[in-house]
């Protein structure tokens, strides 16, 4: 599918240039070349999407739940019927190969089913009071309008992550698209139109984070923003936000550990280490950027690993690993902190610079870089870099390792390999993650599953999930008294 020269905001159903009919560009991540101009948004142009939201979003609300899963039910369809155009987009705007971005709008499409069919299942709870002949119950209620900010690593399923919950619970919804991303959210918005979804319920801001994101979090009528993003711009959300006492839901970054133990298949070990490392090119929230391995098996671990990471094809199409990271800007804050790593005394085993010969000189390719030698209060232990990079840890046994693990300001993801039951169950009661895998990776959660950190990955919200519905609705206390006499008249 061609990617349109121009990408316009998409507000109360209507393509829209910004208020200052102002561009900026969205570069190629495999070429560097220009592949097209986004709206550069301003606080007016959010002011806009923001009051088509809330004019449209009361009578979306009284809507039957059942009916909004319905015509939600509807845009997963034209999804599923545009499935090669969003793969496409997907694949042209991000630098993943297309096997990739098909099998990420495949998940985008399994997460719309799952909360279209949550319209059915709005509970609430009808429980015992302590009064004789009194009621008591709880209903669902929407917060109103939604403001969505969403970044470009995943675009299409980071957009579904958040609109398909929001909008199902009865809310009109402002999605901020990733400036990366654009035309992702704008074809996303074609899908809403396509399937009758009302306008206004659904609306996309283009521009920069640092402008239509901070305008969209500060707007008054927003009730509830959501933000997946880096946790440096997640204390800001929440800042804002959470001083007009608006709703938040924070997903931030993550440090995540995997954990390979001496009695760990080690072949699996291996492909599950670059897989969680490497895929997707390192930019996932959920990356194992940190790799700690027992003594007893650190060097034939290492080895093997090494081994396999030589073999590792850079590159966008199906036959390649993984791609080019999304920006210029990223690219060299990542090959600027392996350097000062280096200078530190770190180790650096594989990789550690950019690849500047053809056929990748043009584009934003960084090689597959393995480290060893950190301390774990160096700077590249505990900064999220979002990119094919992770560092080795040696430690004595099973204590250490979930100290070490531990011994980080994030707690997304982690992950154990052992043949061991007790250690993996101990593994999973005493690391601090939202999210425990045993045997596999870090990452890989699912539609019905709840998402989400402590510490500095996050605020304690979760999505996706069923628990996503807590983020994007109110609970309201009902009781119905009854005058037992008035029954038997």
């Amino acid at each position: 599918m061609n990617i349109p020269d121009h990408i316009d905001n998409w507000i109360a159903g209507e393509a829209r240039d910004s208020a200052g009919s102002s561009w900026l560009e969205k570069l190629d991540p495999t070429t560097g070349r220009v592949l097209c101009r986004l709206a550069r948004s301003s606080s007016a142009d959010v002011a806009l999407a923001v009051e088509a939201a809330a004019a449209s979003q009361p009578a979306w609300a009284a809507m039957p739940a059942v009916q909004r899963g319905l015509i939600l039910h509807d845009v997963v369809r034209i999804m599923e019927s545009r499935r090669d155009d969003l793969a496409d987009v997907v694949a042209r705007e991000t630098g993943k190969s297309r096997k990739d971005a098909v099998g990420e709008v495949s998940g985008a499409i399994q997460l719309g089913l799952f909360f279209a069919s949550e319209g059915q299942r709005l509970y609430g709870r009808t429980t015992t009071s302590g009064t004789p002949y009194r009621q008591a119950m709880t209903l669902r209620e929407p917060v109103g309008v939604a403001g969505l900010i969403v970044p470009a690593n995943t675009p299409v399923a980071n957009i579904a992550w958040k609109v398909f919950p929001a909008l199902v619970c009865g809310n009109a919804a402002v999605l901020k698209a990733a400036e990366d991303a654009p035309a992702v959210g704008w074809l996303f918005g074609q899908c809403t139109r396509e399937a009758g979804l009302p306008s206004g319920v659904f609306n996309v801001v283009q521009g920069l984070g640092s402008e239509a994101g901070a305008s969209l979090v500060a707007h008054p009528r927003v009730g509830v923003v959501s933000f997946t993003g880096s946790t440096r711009v997640g204390r800001e959300v929440q800042r804002v936000a959470g001083d007009r006492f608006a709703r938040v839901s924070l997903e931030l970054g993550g440090k995540n550990a995997l954990v390979v133990c001496d009695d760990a298949d080690l072949d699996e070990a291996v492909k599950w280490t670059v897989l969680s490392a490497f895929s997707n090119a390192g930019q996932r929230c959920a990356s194992a950027s940190r790799v700690i391995a027992f003594d007893r098996i650190y060097d034939t671990f290492r080895d093997r690993l090494l081994d396999r990471v030589r073999t590792l094809r850079v590159g966008p199409a199906d036959e390649d690993d993984f791609g080019p990271v999304i920006n210029e800007r990223q690219l060299q804050a990542m090959t600027a902190a392996v350097d000062r790593a280096r200078a530190g005394g770190a180790r650096v085993l594989a990789g550690g610079s950019r690849l500047s010969h053809p056929p990748y000189a043009e584009g934003y390719y960084m090689a597959p870089t393995v480290l060893e030698r950190l301390s774990p209060d160096d700077e590249l232990s505990c900064q999220e870099l979002f990119g094919p990079i992770t560092a080795l840890y040696r430690v004595a046994g099973f204590n250490e390792a979930v100290e070490l693990a531990n011994h980080s300001p994030y707690g997304l993801t982690a992950c154990i390999h052992t043949t061991s039951l007790d250690r993996a169950w101990m593994f999973c009661r005493l690391v601090q993650a939202g999210v425990v895998v045993v045997n596999a990776g870090t990452y890989g959660s699912e539609p019905h599953m709840p998402f989400g950190g402590v510490k500095q990955s996050g605020n304690g919200t979760r999505e996706p999930g069923t628990e996503a519905l807590d983020v994007y609705s109110s609970l309201k206390d009902v009781y119905m008294n009854l005058v037992p006499a008035r029954a038997r008249g």
